[in-house]
């Protein structure tokens, strides 16, 4: 396996993936493309100050880099993010960018098929397999919150509490919180301990069953009111047991009908393939904005507006 081939053709499929031509990609990196070109095609040798610079201006880190790289090699059935899925018209939270969201996806399903991957190599089941369904979940969003922090201006939340993540908006020069979570419920709304409103990401994946590969098919993002605040968009759901088991849930907030609407209206990854969103229903307060998946949607059956 020749390093410097895998690092070359990685750096030209995500440079094309980002629809940066060789001169620009080049200039950002304060190289000539002449020497880039040499690079991606296996040529020319890298120092590690000309792998930086690339993979920075790639808006990557070159740890992650590497490893995607040479996972490309290894594993290569890793599921990979499909750009033309974003829909871009969907506002994120600032200062987080497409680019962004696209390497810390991707990040979180490699890391996830290396750690099936390698179990299978060894004789074993796939990760998915050892894990129950809501504590698999649970480790899907830490993995792809610590992706977020390693990958995006949004860094994880020092005091441990919410939000998850937090970045400072360069407009405002206010703190931003995102919450994230992760799930294999495909159009489910948010879940959350204490109901806070402000940003709430909702990514939803599926598993292959051969190899454990984990696969976002559908991501939400959308800034939610508070259980407290007016037209809150959270109702308490409370502690649960379990009849079966004798086991008793923690006490936990759902989004009611309006905050899965909000959330569904911020779809901004959505592969309509796998998702049959169509026939979901809406409950909102005013129009349906723009850059919502129900923004052509005209059966008034769907909707279910309310009147406050």
């Amino acid at each position: 396996m020749d390093a410097r081939s895998v690092l070359g053709k990685f750096i030209r499929k995500v440079r094309e993936q980002r629809g940066l031509s060789q001169e620009k990609l080049a200039v950002a990196s304060d190289i000539t493309y002449q020497y880039l070109s040499g690079l991606e095609n296996g040529r020319e040798n890298f120092t590690i100050g000309v792998l930086e610079s690339l993979v920075t201006a790639l808006g990557w880190r070159v740890p992650q880099f590497v490893g995607a790289a040479f996972a490309e090699v290894v594993a290569p059935d890793c599921p990979r993010i499909n750009p033309k899925l974003f829909r871009r018209t969907v506002p994120l939270p600032p200062p987080m960018t497409f680019d962004h969201l696209e390497a810390a996806l991707n990040e979180t399903q490699r890391i996830l098929h290396q750690i099936s991957a390698s179990l299978i190599a060894t004789g074993a089941r796939a990760l998915p397999k050892y894990i129950q369904g809501n504590n698999y979940s649970g480790l899907v969003s830490n993995m792809l919150c610590d992706a977020f922090s390693q990958l995006t201006p949004f860094k994880h939340n020092s005091h441990q509490r919410y939000p998850d993540l937090i970045a400072e908006d360069p407009a405002t020069k206010q703190q931003v919180g995102v919450e994230v979570k992760a799930t294999i419920q495909i159009g489910k709304g948010g879940e959350s301990h204490n109901g806070h409103g402000g940003w709430h990401v909702v990514a939803c994946f599926q598993i292959d069953e051969n190899n454990g590969a984990v696969e976002f098919i559908h991501i939400m993002m959308a800034i939610l009111n508070g259980h407290a605040e007016p037209n809150s968009d959270w109702t308490y759901i409370g502690s649960k047991e379990n009849a079966a088991t004798g086991s008793r849930r923690t006490e936990t907030y759902n989004t009611n009908a309006t905050g899965t609407t909000k959330l569904r209206d911020g779809s901004v990854y959505l592969d309509g393939d796998k998702v049959k969103y169509q026939r979901w229903k809406q409950s909102r307060i005013g129009k349906c904005p723009e850059h919502s998946i129900f923004f052509k949607l005209t059966d008034p059956k769907l909707i279910r507006p309310i009147d406050r």
